[in-house]
């Protein structure tokens, strides 16, 4: 039988690069989309207006997808910019030109720059468009391009990587352990299209979940998020988060949480989904 297709944005590391890791286990070929294509390049990483940093991040592109081949996925590498619309339709263009069609879309991707980690009065007005951009667009964008198809075929699935910042007030400023207005606008901006999804096409075939993955130990945050008032301990590995949107998406009990905003952390240790972490 053909292998179902899937795309995973933010796909050059962390979360992104585990979810298509494990899809490719369970049986998908995997169309991965990130900026970062080549191992080494350097891109602005910075977080606040008030801190540069452009060193270069582990991780790209090419290299997850040897990843999803060694797992015995098929893959495509399809370069995008989240907060470029041409550059994301490009993106859905390519995957239907050369698969003609996606089964399964993961929103991972994100955008992380200066109003992150800003507080209210320094944060730049022109920084929360970026986020709703990436987060709330893009994500719009792609899957008016390649719901259709699902909607044709009669079955499909939608997820998106939400956040607690979506919906939960930070306990601290950002930068000291809380975080900025521009990330929450952002991922509350991403946050109701799965509700949508479910109401208008639950009945038929397209499951949507939001995933809530907690704090993550991501190579992002490694390196950074002691610069910001947080601490790595007790973080899980983005694997954690792949197994559950690997068991969301391919198993009956799954079908269950469409609709829903799937706690991660909690979900995997319920299941037993990942027994290598404790």
């Amino acid at each position: 039988m053909e292998r179902p297709k899937a795309l995973v944005t933010g796909a050059s590391r962390g979360i992104g690069k585990a979810i298509a890791i494990e899809l490719a286990r369970a049986g998908y070929d995997v169309a991965v989309s990130a900026r970062t294509v080549r191992p080494g390049e350097t891109r602005d990483n910075s977080l606040s207006v008030h801190r540069t940093d452009s060193r270069p991040l582990p991780g790209s592109l090419e290299e997850t997808a040897a990843l999803v081949e060694a797992a015995g996925g098929q893959t495509l590498t399809a370069a995008a910019d989240l907060t470029d619309r041409a550059s994301v339709g490009a993106c859905a263009q390519l995957l239907l030109d050369r698969w003609g069609k996606v089964d399964l879309l993961v929103h991972n991707g994100r955008y992380l720059g200066p109003g992150l980690m800003d507080v209210f009065l320094d944060t730049p007005v022109d920084a929360y468009g970026k986020f709703f951009e990436a987060h709330c667009i893009a994500p719009i964008i792609l899957t008016k391009a390649l719901l259709p198809g699902m909607l044709q075929r009669g079955r499909g699935q939608v997820v998106t990587i939400t956040s607690g910042a979506a919906y939960v007030a930070p306990s601290a400023p950002a930068g000291q352990g809380g975080w900025g207005l521009g990330y929450a606008v952002g991922k509350a901006s991403g946050h109701p299209l799965v509700g949508v999804l479910h109401a208008e096409f639950k009945d038929r075939g397209v499951r949507a979940f939001n995933v809530q993955p907690g704090f993550v130990g991501t190579e992002r945050n490694q390196l950074s998020v002691r610069e910001y008032g947080k601490e790595l301990v007790g973080a899980a590995p983005p694997s954690v988060i792949g197994a559950v949107v690997s068991w969301l998406v391919t198993s009956d009990e799954g079908a269950a949480f469409s609709g829903q905003t799937v706690e991660a952390q909690d979900l995997c240790r319920e299941r037993g989904l990942h027994p290598a972490w404790d």
